[in-house]
């Protein structure tokens, strides 16, 4: 899992996020946390065309580090603001996972994932993919 430094500049109801490690990764929305949910699904996709093409994901820099790069310094001084936004992505393969959960949670999980047809672990799967940051 990396997290990076996204530079988000903007007026109400108009948002942009760009990745300064990632060429061309950019994301928009009418608000600040629509923008960088949107991020979050930009910097997944680019990471999975970029991994298709045989490139290498680019190490995430520090905040620091992309506020003293000399490229940003006019987006700081019109206003930008920097926040961050992680990459998880789906690797295609299953671990087992022991997880201790109260038993009417665990209950109501079961319940859930038979209606949808679905099992127990995939119930828990879409459930982080909803609440997760990084899937929202």
């Amino acid at each position: 899992m990396s997290r990076y430094t996204v530079l988000i500049d903007g007026n109400a109801g108009n948002y942009g996020v760009i990745f300064p490690d990632l060429p061309g990764c950019t994301a928009m929305g009418k608000t600040i946390d629509e923008a960088l949910n949107n991020a979050v699904e930009s910097l997944r996709q680019w990471a999975e065309i970029a991994s298709a093409r045989g490139k290498v994901i680019p190490e995430p820099r520090s905040p620091d580090a992309i506020r003293a790069d000399a490229q940003f310094a006019e987006d700081f001084a019109t206003g930008a603001t920097l926040g961050n936004v992680t990459l998880v992505r789906k690797l295609g393969r299953t671990v087992k996972a022991n997880l201790s959960l109260d038993s009417g949670i665990l209950a109501e999980i079961d319940a859930t994932a038979g209606r949808l047809g679905i099992s127990r672990s995939a119930m828990v799967e879409k459930l982080a993919e909803e609440r997760l940051p990084a899937f929202a």
